[in-house]
């Protein structure tokens, strides 16, 4: 396709896209018809179908994506009346597109336009996930800095806290800390929570939390006392994890954080170097 081509369509394809109250995109059916050369309402459709089947094997559910909706038209006489439409997601968009006639040239930029729109949602969303993950293992660092800190203040001494965080793990797990670095394949010199899913993270941070204030609130004077809380809160942690179908044992690891903490710093660094431009 020639560049000037290219642009039209996309700018054509993006000046039919809609947005719901919730902020999510989407494009009408009748509208997408004609925007991928289809001049008949029913053979549009049969397309349609095939997207919502390809939809349902993908394990997505079809009117999460495909909504049923009437709309309001004019007819030659001056009056109105209402047909059938179709709200469609991005990923929608793009299902149709993989079920059409790739020798349409609608067809053929269409599939690569949304393919490369659903990518751009997914690696937004991955992004996002990832910077929450950091950020849980961050905050879970700084958690047990001042339980460190807190040991410290009313025993006299932090010794303890490695073995004090070590029975935590073995409340939570239902393991030791050794055998879940040996399950999860942790290098020796490393955290256990640099490997562990966001999931855990929190589980971690919510119980050392718990443990901080009570360990202030109840004066804890020896290490007895604070791990035995410690325990007490992992073990409370766990039961509510069990309760909703999550076994923090049996959970995979994670990639390991450091590393996906380098390449999201590494995607901000290229992004401020190489800003868009108003103007080329």
């Amino acid at each position: 396709m020639e560049n000037d081509l290219i642009y039209t369509m996309t700018t054509t394809f993006e000046g039919h896209a809609q947005t719901t109250e919730n902020g999510v995109e989407f494009w009408l059916a009748r509208d997408l018809q004609h925007l991928l050369g289809y001049t008949k309402w029913d053979n549009f459709l049969n397309i349609v179908s095939k997207a919502k089947t390809s939809c349902e094997v993908s394990g997505h559910e079809i009117p999460d994506h495909f909504a049923d909706v009437g709309k309001m038209v004019d007819l030659g006489s001056g009056s109105r009346r209402e047909i059938n439409d179709i709200m469609l997601t991005r990923y929608a968009c793009y299902l149709i597109a993989q079920n059409g006639d790739p020798a349409k040239q609608e067809i053929a930029f269409a599939q690569t336009y949304f393919a490369m729109q659903t990518r751009k949602a997914e690696l937004i969303e991955r992004r996002l996930l990832e910077s929450e993950r950091v950020s849980a293992r961050k905050k879970l660092s700084v958690t047990e800095k001042e339980l460190s800190d807190v040991i410290y203040e009313q025993t006299g001494g932090n010794q303890n806290f490695a073995l004090i965080r070590s029975k935590g793990d073995q409340a939570l797990f239902g393991k030791t800390t050794h055998a879940m670095k040996a399950q999860w394949r942790v290098p020796n010199n490393r955290p256990l929570a640099d490997f562990a899913p966001t999931i855990i993270l929190k589980a971690k941070d919510f119980a050392t939390e718990i443990t901080i204030h009570n360990a202030r609130e109840n004066k804890m004077k020896n290490e007895n006392e604070i791990s035995g809380e410690h325990v007490t809160n992992n073990k409370a942690v766990r039961e509510t994890l069990l309760n909703r179908g999550i076994r923090p044992e049996s959970l995979p690891p994670a990639e390991d954080v450091k590393k996906v903490e380098r390449r999201l710093d590494s995607v901000q660094k290229k992004t401020i170097k190489n800003p868009d431009r108003l103007e080329e």
